[in-house]
């Protein structure tokens, strides 16, 4: 059997994703896979990559994405930074199972995927086999709890039938027993946001029985972040399911004390209460973003876009929306910023906050929240500054975190993390501010996200397993990407491959 392509990374100094001390070493790709990392004897045919001053490290492990469309269609925004494979699907949002009038699917989950077309796979399996396809990234797909709902009850709010949740068990285990890497729910999302906690019960028996993780965005991160947290721990006990937390963190200035008292209780949970399985992940930026439909209360959402306009239009609910909305919201307005307007990404509002555009149009921020999703049928998005330095270096350092983008694609001013997570997390927060070593945070983006979701081969660099391997200069990766600019490129990678295939580098450009 004829040997692949041979290629050699001489020199680099190796990072080989367990967390180990790096060392100075090569790293011998053949076909896809590692053959040798070490020291190791260039064979005659093989092409020989000088990394002499680079760290060579395994590709990069996006923990929580949202490019469940955009990884097939091979954008590169995630390959740039050094990113092979992508866990989408996250916070309820997965592009399958598509119910049979797609555009429910599009109206529950564009404002998150940016779509565009008749896009959704009616299955788990269909899904994978697109995916499979993509140029640029690994695809593991996360089973999104509103999309559930929405397959088997549109826009309902609140319990839902006996067979529904039947249903919604059955298309559960299928996708999970066609590949699916687990499940997540969208806690701050309707329709998912109104489930009660029997139902996610149920759900959680059906992932823990097929050994999959659990990722979930709870149902507050603001002063009941803990009562949140305690209601997740709740599920993994009662069914044994694996817990990931999705981005981690206490919003609001008036909350940010609560944190200890949040990473206590997780602590708490995984090392006393009979060893409860659970880690979370975080994103290395103290702003958010996510749909402006947020702010609202969950039943301004029942019935879909058309409800919610009908809603938003009449001038005996608006009061009461406001007075719910000014009863939780923990952040100031001057907080929220618009950064996507439906497909205008010069709309005037992208790029300003609520209270300034509140007190251009002399009213107030609630009612320019109501003009806007009107106005454009709920397509708006929003950048919202969340967290301190100090609770984000808590939780970045945390032993029990990933990190991933939580970057979307917006037709508008996108959040700097969809360009610049990795290579801010090696360059600003690691060589710069000095929060952690190199070789802790790589395995918080290669082996530890692989193995926590069980993709196989993937995020080490040792024998068999798959050439998936960044290459960067310690000393220059960075991302230049800033809140007012946040497409620009990082620096510093300088060659990347996925399965042995160089997908960035000299011979790329």
């Amino acid at each position: 059997m004829a040997r692949g392509a041979l290629t050699l990374l001489r020199g680099g100094a190796v990072i080989d994703g367990t967390g180990k001390p790096r060392f100075r070493g090569d790293v011998l790709i053949e076909g896809d896979r590692i053959a040798e990392v070490g020291k190791v004897a260039a064979p005659a045919d093989a092409q020989v990559v000088d990394c002499k001053g680079m760290v060579v490290a395994p590709g990069f492990v996006d923990v929580h994405s949202h490019s469940d469309l955009q990884a097939i269609e091979g954008r590169r925004e995630k390959l740039l930074q050094g990113v092979t494979t992508e866990i989408v699907g996250n916070c309820g949002f997965s592009a399958f199972p598509s119910p049979a009038r797609r555009n429910l699917l599009h109206e529950f989950a564009n404002g998150i995927f940016c779509g565009t077309g008749d896009w959704g796979w009616p299955s788990a399996r269909e899904y994978l086999e697109a995916a499979r396809s993509s140029p640029t990234a690994t695809v593991a797909p996360l089973v999104g709890h509103g999309t559930l709902r929405v397959a088997v009850a549109g826009f309902q709010n609140g319990p839902l039938e006996e067979k529904q949740v039947e249903q919604m068990e059955k298309l559960l285990d299928e996708a999970l027993a066609a590949g699916a890497a687990g499940f997540s729910t969208g806690l701050m999302y309707a329709p998912g946001s109104t489930a009660p906690f029997w139902e996610l019960e149920r759900l959680c028996r059906v992932v823990a029985k097929r050994d999959k993780v659990y990722a979930t965005h709870m149902r507050d991160y603001f002063g009941g972040v803990v009562d949140a947290i305690e209601e997740q721990l709740k599920l993994v006990r009662s069914t044994g399911v694996r817990l990931q937390i999705s981005h981690l963190q206490v919003v609001g200035a008036s909350n940010w004390g609560l944190q200890t008292k949040a990473l206590d209780t997780i602590e708490k949970a995984e090392r006393i209460h009979g060893g409860v399985n659970v880690c979370f992940d975080c994103y290395p930026y103290t702003a958010g973003s996510t749909v402006l439909t947020q702010i609202l209360p969950p039943w301004t959402m029942e019935g879909g876009v058309d409800e919610m306009v009908k809603r938003l239009k009449d001038p005996q609910l608006r009061p009461r929306i406001t007075a719910q909305i000014h009863n939780w919201i923990a952040w100031r307005w001057t907080d929220i910023y618009i950064s996507a307007v439906g497909g205008d990404p010069k709309h005037p509002a992208v790029g300003k906050n609520l209270a300034e555009l509140a007190a251009g149009g002399k009213t107030s921020p609630t009612e320019v929240v109501f003009d806007l999703l009107v106005e454009h049928r709920g397509a708006v998005n929003m950048l919202t500054f969340n967290q301190s330095e100090g609770n984000l270096r808590g939780t970045l350092r945390h032993p029990l975190s990933f990190i991933g983008s939580d970057g979307f694609y917006v037709r508008g001013r996108p959040h700097p993390r969809l360009h610049g997570t990795f290579p801010r997390l090696l360059g600003t927060i690691c060589r710069d501010k000095g929060w952690m070593n190199l070789e802790p945070a790589i395995w918080k983006i290669t082996s530890g996200p692989a193995e926590r979701f069980r993709i196989k081969d993937r995020g080490r660099l040792a024998p068999g397993y798959f050439a998936d391997v960044t290459v960067f200069d310690p000393q220059t990766i960075d991302s230049p990407a800033t809140y007012e600019e946040p497409e620009k490129p990082p620096v510093g990678i300088h060659r990347v491959f996925r399965n042995g295939k160089e997908l960035l580098g000299p011979k790329s450009v």
